[in-house]
């Protein structure tokens, strides 16, 4: 991975590491709450309001190659059901873990002695910026993987019914007639013939009515 964008300190994801002084084996805890991003969870399924609280508690670690960051974020996750379509909030707490390398350091934490030594080795690699890192593309990932694909507002939510859209947890009893199509057809003819009957015994009954008259 290519070295971050220029980082703005101002940013409440962006975490500054120079008290660690890269001192393999120095700690920094850290708590903070910050306002949720734009976007963070899995785009319309669920996911944390923007602007809604993250509390963030971490752990940065000072090795030899970077520093490792351990983390713990909590936030309020909200969406629909999938089945029946109602909101769903669930409170949410995932851990991650990630090492920010130096960018002058290979894997061992050794100087490198040109920095564009083992480039496609450092394509998957985090790195920090002016010893600050970005958090955000790591919160990301956590967030998404701890969120469920399919929210549900009960595991046996029984969803909507097919024919009306009523929500069957209203109403456990609703039901609809089942009618084979195969055999409406027939039903109609059936029908049509019972009003053709009823209309001659209706016309002989008219016709000896008349000759009892007579």
């Amino acid at each position: 991975m290519a070295l971050n964008a220029r980082l703005d300190h101002r940013n409440p994801l962006v975490f500054d590491t120079h008290e660690l002084g890269r001192r393999p084996g120095a700690l920094q805890r850290l708590t903070r709450t910050i306002d949720a991003p734009r976007d963070l969870g899995i785009q319309g399924v669920i996911g944390v309001p923007e602007g809604a609280p993250v509390e963030l508690d971490l752990r940065l670690e000072s090795v030899m190659e970077g520093v490792l960051v351990t983390g713990t974020a909590r936030a309020r996750a909200e969406g629909e059901c999938v089945r029946c379509l109602e909101p769903v909030g669930l409170e949410l707490e995932t851990d991650f873990q990630e090492m920010f390398s130096y960018p002058d350091a290979d894997e061992r934490g050794r100087v490198k002695a040109d920095p564009d030594d083992d480039a496609e080795d450092d394509e998957d690699r985090l790195f920090l910026e002016d010893g600050m890192f970005d958090l955000e593309p790591l919160l990301r990932d956590a967030v998404v993987l701890a969120l469920p694909m399919q929210p549900v507002c009960q595991e046996d939510c029984p969803g909507l019914c097919s024919e009306c859209g009523e929500r069957l947890a209203d109403d456990p009893d609703h039901h609809h007639d089942a009618v084979d199509i195969r055999w409406a057809a027939l039903q109609g003819l059936a029908g049509s013939l019972e009003d053709g009957e009823k209309d001659e015994m209706s016309g002989a009954e008219a016709g000896v009515d008349e000759k009892q008259e007579k």
